[in-house]
């Protein structure tokens, strides 16, 4: 699994290898939480656990990194 490095805060951005068939997204985790964003648009596909508050500051993490985001697809899905 493919995690996104250097993005601050608690949470672990990722990628699994069968994802490259769907439109470009990325996964996200904290303890037994995860959730998923499609990337364009920006949009909360599955949750599983987080608060709409975590949710939120989740998106603004993604918004603040989506260079490094789409890179890491790239770079996996390429």
């Amino acid at each position: 699994m493919p995690t996104v490095k250097d993005i601050p805060g608690s949470y672990r951005f990722f990628f699994f290898s069968f994802d490259c068939n769907e439109p470009k997204h990325v996964r996200v985790q904290r303890e037994r939480k995860v959730c998923k964003f499609w990337l364009k648009p920006l949009v909360l596909s599955r949750n599983h656990g987080f608060s709409p508050n975590e949710l939120n500051e989740i998106r603004q993490l993604i918004q603040s990194n989506i260079g490094k985001i789409l890179e890491g697809w790239d770079e996996h899905c390429g």
